[in-house]
């Protein structure tokens, strides 16, 4: 049995106290500490989650979610934060002004929870660039997984036919779950993160022939199930991957996101390819391309 939850800091502190004489002398990586206690091994991590592993898993698991009602009033529903299989989806690039947008979706299985909670890929949003392009080829090499990059021409062209970029998104992830959901493989659950309500979501699919449905949408997903988790990690991958190359492509450094830096680097770019590649590099729906060109 496996249950995970995140606990209150002043939880958090109780918890490293009342552990310090139960620990293994190996820590996890992203691990505060790992203990034993009697039947379960308790892991909690840098990002204040907590995972009880064991026979008696639940029985150490409601001790602490008790104590997070009586001290903080905060109810732990230990129930949903059991791990198990899913296919699960996450983007990345949708805010950046002259990078992809990038979508993928993984199965993850319960014998794979302790080689991606070794990975760190628990706390996905939290990884490093460096880190992301060390452990993510691992995880691509282990987890079952589609993906898709759309090339900022493309969804222009989108844009211009009335497709407004969440439309883009549900478009793109039914595709990746329709596949995935295709292979037949023993999932539980299919878990978008969620960008939409979920009826404007469905909305978006209308006109889609294939649809998936039956999904749990989960606000910052990416820190909630692990099939999530590995999507934005392998979304990222692919997102900085894409970035090299087109910077190595344009001979200019291209910045994330969509501030300053990014106005500078399309200043430099018009005055040297001129206004028309604007269409082929970047989102030109975005303020940016106003500023870039008459400011």
């Amino acid at each position: 049995m496996t249950i995970v939850f995140k606990v209150s800091d002043n939880i958090r502190e109780k918890m490293i106290d009342y552990y310090k004489d139960k620990r293994k002398e190996k820590t996890p990586p992203y691990a505060v500490f790992q203990a034993v206690e009697a039947d379960t091994v308790i892991t909690l991590y840098e990002s204040g989650k907590v995972m009880f592993q064991g026979v008696s898993a639940d029985v150490d698991a409601n001790m602490w979610r008790d104590l997070e009602k009586f001290i903080n009033n905060v109810d732990v529903d230990t129930r949903t934060n059991y791990y198990f299989s899913a296919i699960g989806s996450d983007e990345v690039g949708t805010g950046d002004y002259f990078l992809p947008i990038v979508v993928s979706a993984a199965f993850v299985k319960k014998e794979d929870i302790k080689f991606l909670e070794e990975l760190g890929v628990h706390d996905s949003k939290k990884l490093t660039d460096k880190k992301i392009m060390s452990c993510a080829p691992m995880v691509m090499k282990k987890i079952p997984y589609e993906t898709k990059t759309i090339s900022n021409k493309e969804y222009n062209d989108y844009h211009k036919n009335g497709v407004n970029m969440n439309k883009v998104k549900a478009i793109l992830h039914n595709e990746l779950l329709y596949k995935m959901r295709e292979k037949g493989f023993p999932y539980e659950k299919i878990i978008v993160d969620q960008f939409a309500l979920p009826g404007v979501y469905y909305n978006y699919l209308k006109d889609e022939p294939n649809k998936v449905t039956k999904i749990t949408f989960l606000v910052k997903g990416e820190d909630k199930n692990l099939s999530v988790a590995c999507a934005s990690v392998i979304s990222r991958y692919i997102f900085l991957k894409e970035k090299e190359r087109l910077e190595k492509e344009l001979g200019i450094e291209l910045p994330k996101g969509a501030g300053p830096k990014v106005d500078e680097a399309g200043k430099e770019i018009v005055k040297l390819k001129g206004e028309d590649i604007l269409y082929q590099i970047s989102k030109i729906s975005f303020k940016n391309t106003e500023r870039i060109l008459h400011n």
